[in-house]
């Protein structure tokens, strides 16, 4: 083998193995990341209420500490005025159990009554949610799935 064939060779496995390094340690603060997330409305009738049942996996290399989660009606201040991660901080939490790896799944569920439905606003609604990792990393997505009411 050649002087120049060799030190190719060597070079190209330093580059290698260098950006494998990178990217190893690239995803290890990945942060977290929403999939398969649905959300049930059932309306209150005959003097029985209604729910929200909401689910999501959640992955996050570090784990998951904590999701927000935060229904909004379309046609509201937030389609204007989008939310923030502040607006998530006072909003109720899912319940997390770890499921695989690095993933979390996470469900909520809230009641609905007569009244609540009948104050609301009929037509096409938003789940935001708010993920806290293990490291302090988030990520907010305001419309992970919608639902509809009416």
């Amino acid at each position: 083998m050649s002087r120049r064939i060799a030190l190719s060779v060597v070079a190209g496995v330093v580059v290698l193995g260098g950006a494998g390094a990178f990217a190893l340690a690239y995803a290890g603060d990945q942060p977290p990341a929403f999939a398969h997330s649905t959300a049930r409305y059932t309306a209150p009738r005959a003097g029985h209420d209604g729910s929200l049942a909401f689910s999501t996996e959640v992955t996050a290399s570090s784990g998951v500490k904590s999701l927000k989660v935060l229904a909004w009606p379309q046609k509201s201040e937030f389609a204007k005025k989008p939310l923030t991660a502040k607006d998530m901080a006072g909003v109720e939490s899912a319940t997390c159990a770890p499921a695989e790896g690095d993933t979390a799944r996470c469900t909520y569920r809230a009641v609905v009554s007569a009244a609540d439905a009948a104050s609301s606003p009929h037509g096409t609604w938003h789940i935001a949610v708010l993920a806290t990792a293990e490291d302090g990393s988030t990520t907010l997505d305001t419309e992970v799935t919608d639902f509809t009411v009416g």
